[in-house]
């Protein structure tokens, strides 16, 4: 099959060494561009800032496009926003505070970013949300259901500031699903490649699995299955390729992140032959995100071969989604 290069509208691309060796990967695996996320150490809160990541991830990286994230934080108003877009900025990433990976500057309550949403709705940019609560056992809460509790926010959000693009990202719940579909034109989710796969058996224990979201249950997979593969415009790829170094996941309190980058397209097409549904890949990964974002078509195209590929061991570092095993297809 002969495909557009896709859009990857959410990637973790890191910095120092990972970077270097994470962001060549992204052409490799089948995608010409990507929405990079802010959080770095220091996260990315200006349009300075993300300017100049931008020129970094160009530097080892020539052949992607990247779009870039601001970090939502107190010090990010609409003022600041001036000059975004020229900076290759598209979206600002919302992260309650301490639920994943470099999450600690995170946000406690939306209400005193509204200024911003307000300014973002006007300008066009789009609001990206991690979409969970804080575990809180005393209340109930806990990382199998902190999405599904997230979602009256999505909520309020959406009846505040309708003309306002949201994406709630790498969305894991049947719950998450129907709320989506059920809000309309302007409220979208992305989908990664390994919670097509994955429930809460195959990360329990297992570390290389383990992400935020955490998957759920085997009918929350068969609704985003259903979902990926349904034709339905706001369900998009967002792969959430997050790469860590094999100590930080090989370890007692693994850090959240698959590594899907270098082998995305094949990881795809391998799981939409297997579901009956390889005609809806184009539009899930190169054709629906670009067009909630407002993006031009991308000129590039990828090939797409029924073709064993053995996924490697590792890359460098890092040990990616399903390393050692077979897929049935490859990507040139």
């Amino acid at each position: 099959m002969e495909l557009p290069l896709a859009d990857d509208l959410h990637v973790h691309l890191r910095q120092g060494d990972l970077l270097a060796l994470v962001a060549p990967t992204i052409r490799t695996g089948g995608a010409g561009r990507v929405l990079v996320m802010p959080n770095l150490k220091p996260p990315v809160t200006t349009v300075a800032r993300a300017a100049a990541y931008r020129r970094e991830l160009q530097a080892v990286a020539p052949g992607v496009e990247f779009l870039m994230t601001l970090y939502l934080s107190p010090e990010l108003t609409a003022e600041s926003l001036v000059g975004a877009a020229a900076a290759g900025v598209v979206a600002v990433k919302s992260y309650p505070k301490g639920v994943t990976t470099n999450s600690e500057s995170g946000i406690e309550s939306y209400a005193p970013h509204y200024p911003l949403f307000a300014a973002m709705e006007t300008a066009g940019l789009v609001l990206s949300l991690h979409g969970e609560v804080p575990s809180d056992p005393d209340r109930g809460t806990s990382i199998l259901d902190a999405e599904a509790r997230f979602l009256t926010h999505l909520e309020q959000l959406h009846r505040d500031f309708p003309r306002l693009r949201i994406v709630l990202e790498h969305i894991t719940t049947a719950a998450a699903c129907a709320c989506v579909e059920r809000l309309g034109d302007t409220v979208a989710a992305t989908i990664t490649v390994h919670h097509l796969d994955l429930v809460v058996d195959h990360w329990a224990g297992r570390n290389h699995n383990f992400c935020k979201p955490v998957a759920k249950l085997p009918s929350d997979r068969a609704a985003l299955r259903a979902a990926a593969t349904s034709g339905h415009p706001r369900f998009f790829l967002g792969s959430d390729s997050a790469p860590h170094p094999r100590h930080d996941k090989e370890t007692a309190c693994a850090c959240a992140g698959v590594f899907t980058q270098p082998l995305l397209m094949p990881y795809l097409a391998d799981a939409f032959e297997r579901f009956g549904r390889l005609d809806r890949l184009r539009d899930f990964a190169c054709r629906f995100g670009r067009e909630f974002y407002r993006l031009p078509r991308q000129t590039g195209t990828i090939r797409l071969e029924r073709r064993p590929c053995v996924v490697p061991d590792a890359y460098g570092p890092v040990v990616p989604y399903r390393a050692g095993e077979t897929l049935a297809w490859s990507c040139e």
